[in-house]
């Protein structure tokens, strides 16, 4: 008997009898409508925005009219709602006066237009890829034993297989979009393309409302304006044939990443400062905290607290015609929902509307060049006699003139 009762205990205990009932997982449902603000700060090539060279700072900074300071503030704005107008769609952002782009900013629907039908294709002789691209990573003066990892496009094919080159997965952020939603809008758009100023700032009371979406309502305090720029203080050769990248911290920013892109003649060079091997090369949009934060990890990002890294001699010997430099901080997130998610998890939680606030940095120029100085140094007063040389800030033009043909 003692044995039965004693078995029965165990089995009671195995099977959770006469524990505390588990807590009931609360029912979410929503957001009905969902609103992403992207917010990038960018300066030097990259002052048109987009994370990109802008081709206008380039040939501002070639014609020698500045650029190389230069701070832009980007926007983009997307709502998506479940909900679906009885007319047409009407929705705006009403920003705090604190942002200089108007009282109003129309969140315009874009025009579906029927896919044209595919007409009959032809196909030439095809031309035999030629080239190579030489891909680098990781900070110091020097490259690191096994690179550079070495594409020769002549030679791929079934006996020569494709370098096994490592990736690193980074999730896509999916945000409003006219596929993903009943009803859409977006600005900038075809209506108005208002070019926020450098000096905007995002603090403030926020009021986005429409036909399709209740009124949302949310203030952005001091900590969740745009970033700072972020400021090279050093992008100058070392005696060992590096570049030294040094910059200004900054605040609000979860991580950092350089990349180089250069060439010579039919070879492409890459490199990422990046520690493991991976192609960081598009890792210039936004990201989720959880990807910012496991990168930083894996150290694939720089943490937030470095604020200098060398490019390795090879990388710069590989492109002796000169080579384009990005940078980029990622920055942190601003959420807000509504309405407030019930303590009792009895209660379900109906969102009606959800809004995220992303930011990111952007800079670029040409590597192992100060830019602003150079332009200063082409664009001085008439000398006395002339010059028997072409100076710094004339060459930086040719190349600026030279990448300008050649970056869509």
């Amino acid at each position: 008997m003692m044995a039965w009762r004693k078995a029965t205990v165990l089995a009671a205990a195995f099977m959770g009898v006469g524990a505390a009932p588990a807590q009931p997982q609360q029912q979410v449902t929503g957001p009905v409508s969902t609103y992403w603000m992207s917010a990038e700060t960018a300066n030097g090539m990259f002052a048109g925005g987009g994370g990109a060279p802008d081709m206008s700072a380039m040939m501002s900074m070639a014609a020698g009219g500045g650029g190389a300071d230069q701070v832009v503030h980007t926007l983009d704005l997307r709502l998506g709602s479940a909900k679906t107008p009885t007319g047409a769609p009407n929705a705006e952002h009403l920003p705090p006066a604190v942002l200089k782009a108007g009282q109003s900013l129309p969140l315009v629907t874009p025009v579906r237009t029927p896919a044209a039908a595919p007409g009959p294709m032809s196909y030439g002789p095809m031309e035999k890829p030629r080239g190579k691209m030489l891909i680098y990573w990781g900070c110091g003066d020097r490259a690191r034993p096994g690179q550079p990892v070495v594409i020769d496009f002549a030679k791929l094919g079934s006996k020569t297989p494709m370098p096994n080159l490592q990736t690193i997965s980074v999730s896509p952020m999916k945000g409003p979009s006219a596929d993903r939603n009943a009803t859409y809008g977006e600005w900038p758009n075809q209506k108005t393309r208002t070019r926020v100023p450098g000096d905007g700032s995002l603090i403030g009371e926020h009021l986005i409302r429409g036909n399709y979406t209740s009124d949302i309502r949310f203030a952005l305090a001091q900590g969740q304006d745009f970033l700072a720029p972020l400021t090279l203080t050093s992008n100058a050769p070392t005696d060992t044939g590096s570049v030294r990248l040094a910059w200004k911290p900054v605040a609000g920013s979860q991580a950092y990443l350089a990349n180089v892109v250069g060439g010579d003649g039919e070879t492409m060079v890459l490199w990422s400062s990046s520690e493991v091997q991976g192609m960081g090369m598009g890792w210039n949009d936004y990201m989720s905290q959880d990807d910012l934060h496991r990168l930083v990890a894996q150290k694939a990002l720089m943490n937030p607290q470095t604020t200098e890294c060398r490019v390795p001699a090879e990388v710069v010997q590989a492109a002796p015609g000169g080579a384009m430099l990005s940078m980029i901080a990622f920055g942190g997130e601003a959420n807000f929902s509504y309405p407030p998610r019930p303590a009792d998890p009895k209660v379900p939680w109906n969102i009606d509307w959800a809004v995220k606030v992303r930011y990111k940095s952007t800079t670029g120029g040409m590597l192992g060049m100060d830019m602003a100085a150079m332009m200063a140094n082409g664009d001085g007063e008439t000398p006395q006699t002339p010059p028997q040389k072409p100076g710094k800030g004339d060459k930086t033009k040719a190349i600026l003139r030279g990448l300008g043909s050649i970056i869509p």
